[in-house]
């Protein structure tokens, strides 16, 4: 299909256009040259503007950066009108940053739309595209007056205003491996404590405590991002569907900007919402409460849900919708009052819970209601106990988007004998159950009725199954029953009714007349007859069991439309359009018994119609609809899948015939991009075929060629490959030398990364000495990637070039570093050798080759050995180099201990050993130890605490002995263990230290040996690092509970105590908070008074309180400060304080000094405290 190029064709001078793919994705480059020159480049961006969502009235960015050579100019457009005006839109460069800005100054709706930036150079031009969403801001409505909860009131509707702006939200992160779905978080902030427990299990998470604190963290944060836009956020309530069949959730808020714009997202994408119930999505809010609904859920809404005002998230909900139906539906239930009223429906699907609901009210679990759950899920019963007037009324059940309800309808209690026996109406019962399954069968959609007498029928059915239900006496008919008839309440079917013509019941309007009912003395009512006794009796005449259905057909397929009556004896006809079909007109008429079907064999246009089958009256139609998609023909397919070959320039193209309905779009794409007409791009295309052709392909233009066809019945897609032929890419480096000897030198290489598009053939080989000019041709090797120069002389440097050939021709060179031949090197050191298997006769070793080889391939090896505690280092492979990287050494004895190393052997001989291996003792392996029995806690502190264990027992063949233990822990908030001992210990007991005070953790301790370590033993419970618990009391049994001190002296009272854990500590004088030249210092032992001057007001009643988990207790004592006494007088405070009599006694003294005395301190008396 490769067309060559003329070359005999006149030189023309083209624009040449090339389409180039830039490294930074959705930029269009445009080349306008076929060939660069040195160090000049295309236009390309670095860092291409991102779409952007502004509020209405803001300011808007769009920053670019951009390269090439020369450096191009910048320019922005947009798709939707002209960007002249100044005062709308600001460009500029800056230059710290190296960015081009466009500055949209204050954004309008209108201005939403899709703008451009072109950097262009006189080599070419790139391209991308950016878009610019608005959001409408909520505009508040100025009113003077208050609304009823004291806030302004708004025009609501105008906070509603639709956009058609789709923004996204700033997705969550996503789950790491073992750490918690954010999600989880989100649903946890927003719901109520009740629902942890469910929201956890629907995410696998069986024990949330450990959550708690972290959730309390989040929630306390989040609490304060709210605070700045929201004054009071309570009453939130998840989304549910209700009866109603709208899903909703709702939340009570008090913003304090009531112009905050409330926005609803779905999987983090903004969706549009008004205060329109008709709408898809709406919020309806009174007061301060907002209603979010969604009409008719679908399965497509379940998502995902969050309400933020602004930027901040108030309401995270998670709306699923399960794949399940009801395979059994509620059904109307008639109790006597005082009875128990049972619902039960069946699933398709298990769910652990469905929503029970009384008109709006949703109902629980417990008290008047009892719902239960089978144990496969799929029977759900919800049971009404001791029934009364008040309960009757209609009841719902919702499993997802699917709900279905019924009716409870309640009696009065009635002694009275109904006449008909219990068997009797368990009979009547048993029967009505199998016509309603019988008649339900019957039920088919798309049915149409042209005869009253199934009206008829249906009315019979409800009157004789309330009869059975009642089992008492008639009432008035329903369903639009015209007549009314005499029944007795047994459900039997009385002589008075009659059958007319049509099978119409009648009813005479004759009264019973039964002298033993006991309402014989009041007025007879007419009642319904039971008419449920023979299906003969109930006769509806011909139904459909399956009506028809819609269905969709190609042109060219087959169609088959059937249905199937309940007579396998019934004629029928089939209609198209109204237009009786035959077996002339291109169809096939089957009837096979009950069942009858119309077939199309080969359905063109003209078959798209409604059809219709008529028997006996009754009639059932569906809508044929023949699509005609894009056709292709499988032998031009065939040709088209095929490669297209071509040689650099030369011009390749394709064809291919299609059919299919009318219009037709067409696309070529390759590799994924869109082809466009252009100078090396020419597309032609009518109503029947598509031909495309590339001029002048390079090598760069390999790759899938597609042509997408499509119309409005479908697409179709059809996929080639375009190979351009061309001389390989140069080999690529670096050249790794494999041997480097005296006599010669071997390296090798790696292909090209392109072969041009077929094979490389071959490798020439040119070499030189370093110091000389000349190259010399060693010639042609076969495609193998290596070469082995074995003409060179010793301590000479040879220099290589490597050039790839294949058909197309020969390939730019690889040129080598200088290569020394003849250099004598050595190995360095292998990898340390490990122990893969140990036995009492043999020990088996592995290890890894040398990084450094010495310039030549590694030959064998040598394995040493030594037994531990000597000096001495003996050969192991006395019989010759090892070949491998690893050996069986079999020469051991039995509970030795030996260390192993190797050296490596390359031409020039062997290298540095590598170091020695852990000493192994040749021994039988042994089997991991058993688990650790009495493991108790010793003892705890604030940081530490000691644990105690019992050696496991030895169970030969199974378990052996325990050579030391492990420790390990882990925080109560971590997944991890973390191994507190690096090596194993010896005891069986062991000291955890560095622990965090009033943590919790989990502790276990492991036993090990040689074979392994055994089965961890821990803990049932967590330990909590704190000393065993104290109750609290004070140590000093004497304390003195007065204190007396001078004014201005310091007061310092140490009071000790014990408890554990650290207990809180309060001081009060006289009832109250002490003052705060009071200073209290507090340890884990005791606490400390200080007033380092002490007044007369310090005096009082001081009391300490030392209170923890386990206990309190309290101490008081008095401290009295006293004032500086007269010089004259010279007082016992002992025995001042001591007794009353002395204080009277120094009065009295003091009165008789008065006497003497001129001069006396006036302030003795004032000094003197009682």
């Amino acid at each position: 299909m490769g067309t060559p190029a003329s070359s005999h064709c006149p030189k023309t001078w083209l624009l040449v256009v090339v389409k180039k793919r830039s490294r930074v994705p959705g930029v269009m480059i445009t080349q306008f040259v076929e060939r660069l020159p040195a160090g000049k480049s295309t236009p390309d961006f670095a860092r291409k503007p991102m779409t952007t969502t502004v509020q209405e009235g803001k300011k808007a960015f769009f920053k670019a950066m951009v390269s090439g050579e020369p450096p191009p100019t910048v320019s922005w457009g947009r798709n939707k009108g002209e960007m002249d005006d100044p005062e709308k839109y600001s460009t500029r460069y800056d230059e710290r940053a190296q960015e081009h800005v466009l500055e949209i100054l204050n954004v309008k709706h209108d201005q939403a739309d899709s703008y451009k930036c072109f950097a262009t150079n006189e080599y070419g031009q790139a391209v991308c595209a950016v878009t610019l969403n608005v959001i409408e801001a909520f505009k508040k409505k100025t009113q003077n007056a208050n609304g009823p909860n004291g806030q302004a009131t708004q025009d609501f509707r105008s906070m509603l205003k639709k956009t058609n702006v789709v923004t996204r939200k700033k997705q969550l992160p996503p789950q790491k491996e073992g750490e918690i779905d954010p999600k989880l978080l989100e649903l946890l902030l927003s719901a109520p404590k009740k629902d942890y427990e469910r929201i956890c299990l629907e995410f696998g998470i069986t024990d949330f405590r450990w959550l708690l604190k972290k959730l309390k963290q989040m929630k306390k944060e989040r609490e304060d991002e709210q605070s700045k836009v929201v004054e009071n956020l309570e009453n939130v309530k998840q989304i549910e569907v209700k009866p109603t069949g709208r899903a909703e959730f709702s939340f009570d808020m008090k913003l304090r900007d009531p112009n905050s714009a409330i926005n609803l997202y779905k999987d983090g994408m903004m969706i549009p919402y008004d205060d329109d119930k008709n709408s898809k999505h709406s919020l309806q809010k009174t007061g301060i409460n907002y209603l979010f609904s969604i009409k008719d859920p679908q399965r497509e809404d379940a998502g995902f849900y969050q309400v933020d005002v602004e930027e901040t998230n108030v309401l995270t909900t998670d709306f699923q919708v399960p794949d399940v139906e009801f395979v059994a539906k509620i059904k109307d239930t008639k109790v006597t009052q005082n009875e128990d009223a049972i619902f039960q429906c069946v699933l398709s699907t298990p769910l652990n819970k469905i929503a029970w609901s009384k008109e709006d009210a949703l109902l629980e679990h417990g008290g008047k209601y009892e719902i239960t759950i089978s144990e496969d899920k799929l029977t759900h019963t919800l049971r009404v106990k001791d029934c009364q007037m008040a309960d009757k009324g209609a009841y719902y059940v919702i499993a997802g988007i699917t709900s279905s309800s019924a009716s409870l309808a309640v009696q009065a209690d009635s002694s009275a004998s109904m006449g008909t026996k219990a068997s009797d109406k368990s009979k009547l019962a048993s029967e009505e159950q199998k016509f309603l399954k019988k008649s339900t069968d019957m039920d088919t959609p798309k049915q149409t009725e042209t005869e009253n007498e199934n009206d008829a029928a249906d009315r019979s059915d409800k009157v004789a199954q309330e009869n059975i239900e009642d089992g008492k006496e008639g009432t008035d008919g329903k369903d639009g029953g015209d007549g009314k008839g005499i029944g007795d309440g047994t459900g039997k079917r009385n002589d008075e009714d009659k059958c007319d013509e049509d099978g119409k019941y009648k009813n005479l309007d004759e009264e019973d007349k039964s002298t033993t009912d006991d309402a014989s003395d009041k007025k007879k009512k007419p009642s319904r007859a039971a008419l449920l006794v023979t299906d003969s009796d109930l006769d509806r005449g011909v139904q459909f069991v399956r009506g028809l259905s819609d269905i969709n057909a190609k042109v060219g397929e087959r169609a088959e439309m059937s249905c199937k009556l309940n007579s396998e004896t019934s004629e029928g006809r089939w209609y198209k359009n109204g237009k009786l079909l035959t077996q002339e007109d291109g169809v096939k008429i089957i009837k096979d018994g009950a069942c009858h079907s119309l077939i199309i064999e080969c359905c063109e246009k003209d078959d798209t119609a409604v059809y219709c089958f008529e028997a006996e009256g009754r009639k059932s139609e569906a809508t044929l609809n023949v699509q005609d998609p894009p056709r292709l023909d499988p032998d031009a397919l065939g040709e088209f899948t095929n490669p297209v070959i071509v040689r650099v320039g030369e011009n390749a193209k394709w064809k291919l015939p299609f059919s299919g309905g009318a219009p037709m779009n067409i696309q070529w794409y390759k590799n994924d991009d869109e082809l466009l007409p252009a100078v090396n791009v020419k597309i032609d295309t009518s109503d029947t075929e598509s031909q495309l052709r590339l001029i002048k392909c390079q090598r760069k233009d390999t790759g899938e060629v597609k042509i997408k066809i499509k119309n409005e019945f479908g697409i179709i897609e059809a996929v080639s490959r375009l190979i351009v032929l061309d001389k390989p890419t140069p080999p690529q480096g670096p050249v790794e030398i494999i041997e480097s000897a005296v006599t010669s030198v071997e390296f090798k290489w790696k292909p090209p990364k392109d072969n041009g598009g077929c094979p490389v053939t071959k490798y020439i080989i040119e070499r030189q000495q370093v110091g000389r000019n000349k190259w010399s041709n060693l010639g042609e090797i076969p495609g193998s990637p290596s070469y082995k120069d074995t003409d060179v002389d010793p301590g000479r440097r040879y220099c290589y070039r490597i050039r790839a050939k294949n058909a197309e021709g020969i390939s730019d060179y690889l040129q080598t570093g200088d290569i020394p031949a003849g250099v004598l090197r050595y190995p360095g050191p292998p990898a340390t050798p490990k122990v893969v298997s140990a036995f009492k006769d043999c020990i088996n070793l592995s290890w890894c080759p040398p990084c450094d080889t010495g310039g030549t391939k590694i030959l064998g090896y040598n394995l040493e050995k030594n037994k531990t505690g000597t000096n001495y280092w003996s050969l192991v492979n006395q019989k010759g180099q090892i070949t491998d990287t690893k050996y069986a050494v079999k020469d051991v004895f039995e509970g030795v201990a030996y260390q192993f190393r190797v050296s490596a052997i390359n031409l020039s001989g062997a290298g540095e050993p590598s170091f020695p291996s852990e000493a192994i003792i040749a021994r039988d392996p042994k089997k991991p130890p058993g688990k650790v029995t009495d493991l108790k806690s010793t003892s705890s502190s604030y940081t530490t605490f000691s644990l105690a264990w019992t050696k496991p027992k030895e169970v030969k063949g199974v378990e052996d002995e325990a050579q030391g233990y492990y420790v390990e822990i882990r925080p109560i908030e971590s997944l991890e263990w973390t191994r507190c001992n690096a090596t194993p210990i010896s005891l069986t007991s062991y000291t955890v230290l560095g622990l965090k005070a009033m943590a919790a953790y989990w502790v276990r301790v492991i036993a090990t040996n040689y074979g392994g370590d055994g089965e961890p033993q821990g803990f049932d419970n967590y330990i909590i690092a704190m000393p065993p618990p104290v109750r609290p009391r004070f140590k000093d049994r004497n304390m003195k509970t007065l204190m007396v001190v001078k004014s201005g002296n310091t007061v310092r009272l140490n009071i000790n105590f014990e408890a554990s854990p650290m207990p809180d500590i309060s001081w009060i004088k006289d009832g109250i908070p002490l003052l705060k030249h009071v200073t209290i210092t507090n340890t884990d032992r005791g606490s400390q008074l200080l007033i380092p001057t002490s007044e007369r007001s310090d005096s009082g009643m001081y009391t300490i309180t030392v209170k923890n988990i386990v206990g309190k207790e309290s101490f008081s004592f008095e401290i009295r400060v006293t004032g500086k006494m007269s010089a004259f007088i010279k007082i016992n405070y002992y025995y001042y304080y001591l007794d009353s009599i002395l204080l009277a006694l120094y009065i009295h003294k003091y009165r008789e000094m008065l006497k003497k005395k001129s001069v006396i301190s006036h302030n003795f008396v004032g000094n003197l405290e009682f």
